[in-house]
């Protein structure tokens, strides 16, 4: 089996607020195998690199076009065309800050139908820190037109972490987005009337769904959909609109969870995971009024970048989920049965890094993110 040398996280970016608008054509890069002869279970694979230079990638949109929209974290949005990165004007400014940048990017879920919007979240600067926001956007050639600010979470604080930020379409067409529980008070996870530490389902205006499970909730927030999650960075709606979650633990126990409607899935009142400074437990193991998880993932594994497999590339991969990984640098299939994880297996360790985002493309194969200040756009296939 053929390894590429594992790739070390950049340093980390200081404070700092990047205003978008950059715009840049980087020199074009030939798709280039960079692994290949990889055996897992069901098949033999390679890894084809078809970008790199990205400072800190995140989040993933395909164009029906085919060409990527790329969110760096430092602030930017990339248009990968072929060989070649643009850098599109029209980003609004956001809060450079440890975890925090511009971070998810999704197509309406029915762009290709002529609703040609396009949605990310990021971390906004205010008066007492910053928040994850939402905002919409058209594309128009190299430039963000049209951006408009759909929501923001409802309290500024400090520090720069835990933003979750994850974006994902519901069948009805409405959206779902995380929200970190934003390091600091990780209690306000279980305050219904907080939105850090949970997920929100909107309207695709950023308005709330008249059946949300907490709109006749006085206390309550009503964008929210889901409570007690500590910080959510991989997420995916399934076939059948089941949504699964990654959710990173404190020391270990992160979390493979099913989200479901009104539900208080513990942190930090039960946890897998150890305190940093420590290593005592944090919380419980399990509570009769909230919802275990479904997969305990093994180690540090960090998850970031979530998908459900349901592509004639990868048939013996059908109705599996690709978990992403960023200390651990793998790449994890989960067999779903009945809701639950009946086997796993390490597809990738150390090949490419830190996975941030996975993607299953129009073309059936898969599309990894890698997380480090030269990050790069990779494509998992099938080694014929």
């Amino acid at each position: 089996m053929s390894k590429l040398g594992k790739t070390s996280q950049g340093a980390m970016l200081g404070t700092a607020l990047v205003a978008g608008g950059l715009l840049g054509l980087s020199s074009a890069q030939a798709e280039e195998v960079v692994a290949e002869g990889i055996d897992s279970e069901e098949a033999v694979l390679r890894i084809v690199q078809l970008a790199g230079g990205l400072e800190h990638p995140w989040g993933i949109a395909e164009l029906p076009d085919g060409r990527f929209l790329v969110t760096e974290r430092a602030g930017r949005m990339a248009m990968i065309d072929g060989g070649e990165i643009t850098h599109l004007e029209g980003v609004p400014e956001v809060a450079v800050n440890g975890q925090g940048g511009l971070l998810d990017v999704t197509l309406h879920h029915a762009y290709a139908d002529g609703e040609e919007r396009l949605y990310f979240s990021y971390s906004k600067p205010g008066d007492g820190g910053t928040v994850s926001a939402l905002a919409r956007a058209r594309l128009d050639g190299e430039a963000l037109v049209d951006v408009e600010e759909l929501f923001e979470q409802d309290r500024y604080s400090q520090p720069g972490r835990h933003y979750g930020s994850r974006l994902a379409w519901l069948p009805d067409g409405s959206l779902l987005m995380t929200v970190g529980d934003r390091g600091v008070e990780p209690e306000r996870s279980q305050d219904a009337g907080d939105h850090a530490g949970s997920v929100l389902r909107l309207t695709e205006t950023g308005g709330v769904p008249d059946d949300n499970p907490f709109v006749d909730d006085d206390s309550a927030l009503d964008e929210i959909y889901s409570i007690g999650n500590r910080n959510i960075q991989g997420f995916a709606v399934d076939a059948n609109g089941a949504i699964w979650a990654s959710e990173h633990g404190p020391l270990g126990g992160d979390e493979l969870n099913l989200i479901e409607a009104g539900e208080n899935y513990g942190w930090p009142t039960v946890s897998r995971g150890v305190d940093y400074g420590t290593r005592e437990p944090i919380g419980e193991d399990s509570h009769p009024d909230m919802q275990d998880a479904r997969y305990i993932y093994a180690d540090r594994f960090a998850p970031s970048g979530l998908a459900q497999v349901d592509s004639e590339a990868f048939a013996a991969w059908q109705g599996n989920l690709l978990a992403g990984g960023l200390r651990s640098e793998q790449l994890k299939r989960l067999v779903m049965e009945d809701g639950e994880v009946a086997h796993r297996e390490i597809v990738l360790d150390g090949e490419i890094g830190r996975i941030r985002e996975v993607h299953q493309g129009s073309d059936g194969y898969v599309y990894l993110l890698t997380d480090s200040g030269d990050g790069g756009l990779y494509r998992l296939e099938p080694d014929a």
